[in-house]
């Protein structure tokens, strides 16, 4: 199983980039970086590219509307090419909190966007004139909506890859659904293993669909670790985590985590999560974040528990365990983590 990390989207980037120099030396798979209402990912990205050697680097996530479709193409290509290779794009609707409220662009049609976005990247990797005649995108735009002097162009350079892996973080069946038939790999936020059978309808029905040209679908679920000792701070730090996006990640009935955290059979406790979480009472919030679903979707405790639980991640299909690193030694534990997954 493969390791990565996202690496914080809110400290300071030198030190940020140092911690990510000692990961890559010590072997990590992945790092991600976030982009959310804080520094760009591009920017430390391109930063990463320089200070580090084999780790794959990617966006976890960028969001489909801040970014013309085209832009995501030529970033893409571009930090593949600065990094020699090992770049991979993230994508995500994020939600309407931070789109219409950070952005001020408007949150619609997340799934057809997704399909027209992941169309566009490809053919603007394959340095194809650029023709796309999409519902919500159209390239070259056509003459009654512009100036008319719009004419099919094709990318200067010539990018490392044609076929730069695209992962998507999806949540909602219709967009796992497409995220299985069109994508090189799935971010799914909150993953539980033993009920990992909520996905398995929507996932098989994407892989009715999907071209044999991209091989398997990687699963890359987010996980707070702490082997022995760090248990409660890592415990903690995943059950704010939980109550944060069940309780304020979106207003009522908009919020795609606790629609999620019913499904996975929680109905009531998602209620009160975000009930508190909404009136303002957050640590109430965090103490309903249920015992056993903290216990299940971290690698938190002795060596046997973690070995566990990392089995269980395996079998519910998850290639790559991104880790919490939330302890005062990251390398150390990911050194730790590597030899039991190995």
């Amino acid at each position: 199983m493969k390791l990565s990390t996202t690496l914080s989207a809110s400290g300071n980037p030198k030190d940020t980039v140092a911690l990510a120099h000692d990961l890559d030396a010590a072997g990590i798979d992945a790092l991600w970086v976030a982009e959310v209402y804080s520094f760009d990912a591009v920017s430390i990205l391109g930063y990463l590219a320089a200070r580090t050697e084999r780790t794959q680097l990617g966006t976890g996530i960028a969001a489909l509307y801040s970014r013309t479709p085209t832009l995501t193409a030529m970033t893409a290509a571009g930090l593949d090419a600065v990094s020699d290779g090992r770049f991979v794009l993230g994508l995500g609707s994020s939600g309407p909190q931070v789109i219409e409220g950070w952005h001020g662009v408007r949150y619609d049609h997340p799934i057809e966007r997704t399909r027209e976005i992941v169309e566009i990247c490809r053919s603007v990797w394959r340095r194809e004139p650029l023709v796309h005649d999409g519902t919500y995108y159209r390239i070259p735009l056509p003459a009654g909506e512009g100036t008319g002097l719009g004419k099919p162009l094709k990318l200067i350079n010539r990018p490392e890859r044609a076929d730069i892996p695209i992962y998507v973080a999806a949540l909602g069946k219709r967009n796992l659904q497409l995220t299985a038939e069109i994508a090189d790999g799935w971010m799914p936020h909150l993953f539980h293993p033993d009920r990992a059978e909520v996905w398995s309808a929507d996932l098989e029905a994407g892989f009715a669909r999907r071209p044999d040209t991209l091989g398997p679908l990687e699963i890359v679920a987010d996980v707070s670790v702490a082997i022995g000792d760090g248990a409660e701070e890592a415990l903690a730090h995943a059950r704010q985590r939980a109550a944060l996006y069940v309780g304020g990640m979106g207003a009522k009935g908009s919020n795609f985590y606790n629609d999620l955290f019913r499904r996975y059979g929680y109905a009531e406790q998602a209620e009160t999560i975000q009930d508190l979480y909404l009136g303002g009472r957050r640590e109430e919030a965090e103490a309903a974040v249920p015992d056993d679903f903290l216990a299940a979707t971290t690698l938190v405790g002795d060596e046997g528990q973690v070995r566990e639980r990392i089995e269980a991640y395996g079998a519910a299909g998850v290639t790559c365990l991104d880790l919490d690193l939330v302890g005062p030694d990251p390398v150390a534990t990911f050194d730790t983590l590597r030899g039991w997954t190995t």
